[in-house]
């Protein structure tokens, strides 16, 4: 009977919870108990909220820093989460703590290796993170993107996976998608994402080129992420739909609960870079124009971009060169076959993020790690 537990630390951006959650989605699914540990962030209650049948965890941790007051409170809250993991994992003695990177990960990580629990982290990035490079050398298991490898750790701990995807993100009928999510049958659609948080850039460039793009027949679905909604011009796009038929509606949006919809509704996607958008956008098919975040940790963002162009999936346009972005997308928009060509090309990276061999292999962890690293030793 199987009634392992995994732990799963996956909380503080949506790109850390939503593997997170469709690990756990996989693993309770094969009869398996999982924990996920989540930050008090309110994108994290969001999601936590939507699935209920998991069973969340709010665990302490902050980001590090190096002013005396960000780096006091690293300290405290680090000295918090290994307490927090070592209460945690003597009363469930989990099969394997598996991390998704981020602030959460360190003072667990420190509790398993002390309670001799393997250590599993997931890197979605093609630039390390600075929690997975710091905790590398007390991983029993380190998955990393295809073509990424990390100094100084054995190819025994490391093997490269895609990125978990949940369930529902999943491609479905155009016509029935733009029917959820409210937006025109007709016309093309574009879809434009900040990440979790927003971006004010992206926000403020379609606010500032709505007119141009209705006027042009193409609708708009901005995501603008909290605190950042435009809901009089978004009313207003949707009050001109039924009055002038040729005219794209504008709507923005501060939260998305259906990402499948909108991805499936979308010709084109305009967003930032992380790895988590990239690899819904594929699982989708649906082609985009990046714009990295220019302050992303280790400038991640454009090392994610870059890979996704060199496939053929999309162009990438820096922040700086936002002035261009209005004409690059009317230009790809209008044209199918350039669209057809980024659709295509996304199919076949599919199998770039394909991630069940980590599913297979963080499962194996249940029959217990000695005999799994054997196997691998034999």
């Amino acid at each position: 009977m199987k009634n392992k537990i995994f732990v799963i630390a996956c909380g503080g951006t949506g790109g850390h919870l939503s593997p997170g959650i469709a690990l756990a989605e996989r693993l309770t699914e094969k009869g398996y108990r999982c924990i996920l540990l989540v930050s008090k962030k309110k994108i994290d209650a969001r999601l936590s909220e939507k699935y209920s049948y998991l069973k969340f965890r709010s665990a302490p941790g902050a980001a590090f820093g190096l002013s005396p007051k960000v780096f006091a409170k690293f300290l405290l809250e680090f000295f918090l989460s290994v307490l927090f993991g070592m209460r945690l994992f003597l009363s469930s003695r989990p099969a394997a703590f598996i991390s998704f990177g981020g602030f959460l990960t360190a003072g667990p990580a420190i509790a398993s290796k002390i309670l001799f629990i393997p250590v599993i982290l997931h890197e979605a990035n093609r630039i390390p993170g600075k929690a997975v490079r710091w905790m590398s050398r007390i991983a029993t298991r380190i998955y990393l993107p295809p073509g990424v490898r990390l100094k100084g750790i054995t190819s025994l701990a490391v093997r490269s996976t895609g990125f978990p995807v949940r369930r529902e993100i999943a491609p479905r009928d155009r016509a029935e998608a733009r029917r959820e999510i409210g937006m025109p049958l007709d016309g093309k659609l574009l879809a434009v994402f900040g990440g979790s948080q927003g971006a004010k850039a992206l926000n403020n460039w379609v606010w500032g080129n709505a007119e141009k793009f209705a006027t042009e027949g193409i609708s708009i679905l901005c995501v603008t992420g909290p605190g950042l909604f435009h809901e009089e011009k978004g009313d207003n796009a949707q009050e001109n739909q039924g009055t002038e038929p040729t005219r794209g509606v504008v709507k923005f949006v501060p939260f998305c609960d259906d990402m499948a919809s909108v991805l499936s509704a979308a010709d084109l996607v305009v967003s930032r870079a992380g790895a988590g958008s990239l690899a819904e956008f594929v699982a989708c098919r649906v082609p985009a124009i990046l714009v990295p975040y220019p302050f992303a940790a280790d400038n991640h963002q454009e090392a994610n971009a870059k890979f996704f162009r060199e496939k053929g999936a999309g162009i990438v346009i820096p922040q700086d060169k936002i002035d261009t972005l209005t004409d690059e997308v009317l230009s790809i928009i209008k044209d199918d076959e350039v669209l057809k060509k980024f659709r295509s090309n996304t199919e076949k990276m599919e199998r770039e993020f394909d991630w069940s061999n980590m599913l297979t292999d963080v499962e194996s962890y249940a029959i217990g790690h000695k005999r799994v690293l054997k196997a691998e030793q034999a």
